[in-house]
């Protein structure tokens, strides 16, 4: 689903003093990132029955497990950290489980784990509602594009052919029929796409239209009062740039200026400064084609509907997407079980999560203002731990 606003790493700079006796400093390459949850470090956590879980946050859980665990079951688990047999036990018994003893289930089939640290940071994304239109009407000239047919995978002539691992970048054959990268936002608001039928619907406002691409989901309300569920169908393959990030870097929002930060006042500012602020919107090349959804809930980067306070976008090298998740932030509302059925272009890390808020106006305003920290804990079917590390 969506491409969401991401953190700002600190730069950290050592300075060494040298004497005669001392060899001048070498410049050491940084220990790279764990790439998944095993290379990070996992362990055993604490005991379910002593995490303190709610009813209705642990039968909302339940719910949304038992929608997960088909796809739970038959997809591999990029982790590593499972495989889909080890989940037949709980998703087996989820079928009948009563929502009333939502807590016992999850204590009868599931074990703690931290990864790494277990150091947290959430946010936030929600369904937004924008007035949009299925037919260009005056007004509503913000072109909601469906998946283009010569957005391909291949590989650049400049990687030789043994640099050629993992999946191929995507893009596009230009006329001479050389594979060059696809169109970058700027391009594509200035007509790239114009004109070829790919429009699926019409936005009344570019800068709604923007975050609602970050949110990878949303609803258009048109002015007879009809409702277009749209959701995430591809991307551009074009990098994604948060806006926050480059916002906050300029002074343009924060502390001393009249923008808060956060999503309502980067969106406040886009508006007061509209030239610089489609400029900004430029930065970011990554461009997000949509589908209509049908349905009372988007759906996931499981397959399966996201669910208010139910659901989480994780990195699904670290999290097996259908896992619970339990949250311990230092913002109250991000606590609790959550089902990691979602994933996002900003949400990459050990313990990086994004919390869903489902639609309306205070759906928006928790999750446009959600940055929490804390603690985070993966539960895993009984027995996963020791298997893993004693190996």
């Amino acid at each position: 689903m969506r491409g969401k606003l991401a953190a700002v790493a600190a730069l950290l700079t050592i300075a060494v003093a040298g004497c005669r006796m001392v060899p001048p400093p070498v410049d050491t390459p940084p220990l790279p990132a764990p790439s998944s949850a095993i290379s990070a470090g996992l362990r055993a956590g604490p005991s379910i029955a002593s995490l303190g879980m709610r009813s209705a946050d642990a039968a909302g859980a339940l719910a949304s497990f038992r929608e997960s665990c088909p796809k739970l079951l038959a997809r591999t688990d990029a982790s590593g950290l499972t495989a889909g047999s080890q989940w037949e036990p709980a998703c087996t018994a989820v079928s009948g489980w009563g929502q009333g003893d939502a807590g016992a289930f999850f204590e009868r089939y599931f074990e703690t784990a931290q990864v790494g640290a277990g150091e947290a940071f959430a946010t936030g994304y929600y369904e937004p509602d924008i007035a949009g239109s299925r037919v260009r009407l005056p007004g509503y000239d913000v072109p909601v594009y469906a998946m283009p047919p010569e957005l391909v995978r291949g590989w650049p002539e400049d990687i030789a052919p043994s640099e050629r691992t993992g999946r191929a970048p995507l893009g596009r054959m230009d006329a001479s029929g050389k594979f060059v990268p696809y169109y970058e936002r700027a391009e594509i608001v200035a007509g790239a796409l114009a004109n070829r039928g790919l429009e699926i619907a019409w936005a009344h406002d570019p800068v709604e239209f923007f975050f609602l691409q970050i949110q990878g989901s949303g609803r258009l309300v048109a002015p007879d009062g009809s409702v277009m569920r749209i959701g995430y169908a591809g991307q551009n393959g074009r990098e994604y740039v948060g806006l926050g990030a480059v916002m906050r870097e300029r002074g343009l929002i924060g502390p001393g200026t009249p923008y808060a930060t956060s999503m309502q006042g980067i969106m406040s500012f886009l508006r007061a400064h509209p030239a610089e602020g489609a400029a900004l919107m430029n930065e970011n090349k990554s461009w997000i084609f949509f589908q209509e959804l049908k349905g009372d809930a988007p759906l996931g980067a499981l397959g399966v509907p996201v669910r208010r306070e139910s659901s989480v976008a994780a990195d699904p090298a670290y999290v097996p997407l259908g896992a619970p998740v339990w949250l311990q932030m230092d913002r109250p509302e991000a606590n609790g079980l959550w089902i990691a059925q979602d994933t996002g272009g900003a949400i990459k890390g050990a313990n990086r999560f994004d919390t869903f808020w489902g639609a309306g106006a205070d759906a928006r305003t928790i999750a446009g203002g959600m940055s929490a920290r804390g603690r985070a804990l993966i539960l895993l079917p009984k027995g996963t731990v020791a298997r893993l590390t004693t190996r």
